[in-house]
């Protein structure tokens, strides 16, 4: 197979995180056997996607979540890869997983969807709700320290609100602010001012004044939290 680089992690990525059809997944578990270049990348989608199997908690799913998922992929496998495809991007099915232990699961198959290259981030985050536990945003790190903010679906914000997005490491007094966010849009910046990113770095989004927090510190409700997690 005379594939590039990023052709051969992209493939990788996708077998190792099971979003493969199964006769491109029985075709990759053929190469594996003779093809050294995929087995090391194969390895290294494991090793470095195995911290974020902590980053969603079990739960055991409702009795009803199975028969339904089956029954869909029933239906719309009458419509062939359309129907199929259809399935897939119904975010009503990615809800139902994340709200059933899955998150992380729903989490990386949309940053491999997103990411127009394969590369590997120091550190991941992924900041969830505080209680529902359903993913929002990602965050991304790399070692000249400069992150993005991704977003994972849509956020309403009230009129005169605004979204801002705040770290903390270990030892901080208090939170440092990184600045508004706009709802949908991803971001990136460069920490130039502040300590080098840690693993359990605290990260979070909260809702403030449409101007921002009128003080040094979150003043709203958290609506997003995460930690991150050391990826190389």
């Amino acid at each position: 197979m005379n594939e590039s680089f990023d052709e051969l992690q992209e493939l990788a990525g996708e077998y190792v995180l099971g979003t493969l059809s199964s006769a491109k997944r029985k075709e990759v578990e053929r190469r594996l056997q003779n093809e050294a270049g995929l087995r090391n990348a194969v390895d290294e989608w494991e090793h470095r996607l195995l911290p974020l199997t902590s980053l969603a908690e079990e739960q055991e799913p409702s009795a009803q979540l199975w028969p339904r998922i089956a029954q869909d992929v029933r239906r719309n496998a009458h419509g062939g890869q359309d129907g199929l495809r259809s399935w897939l991007n119904d975010l009503r099915v990615w809800r139902g997983l994340a709200a059933s232990g899955f998150a992380a699961a729903a989490v990386l198959f949309a940053v491999i969807l997103m990411r127009p290259a394969v590369q590997t981030p120091a550190y991941m985050v992924v900041l969830v709700e505080p209680q529902e536990r359903t993913p929002g945003w990602i965050v991304q790190a790399n070692l000249d320290r400069q992150i993005t903010l991704t977003p994972l679906r849509p956020v309403a914000v009230p009129n005169q609100k605004s979204l801002q997005f705040w770290t903390k490491g270990e030892g901080w007094s208090k939170p440092v602010s990184l600045g508004l966010v706009q709802p949908g849009k991803s971001l990136t910046l460069t920490l130039e001012k502040l300590p080098p990113l840690q693993a359990n770095q605290l990260f979070e989004i909260t809702l403030e004044p449409e101007n921002g927090s009128p003080t040094d510190r979150p003043t709203g409700p958290i609506l997003f939290i995460g930690r991150a997690v050391k990826m190389t």
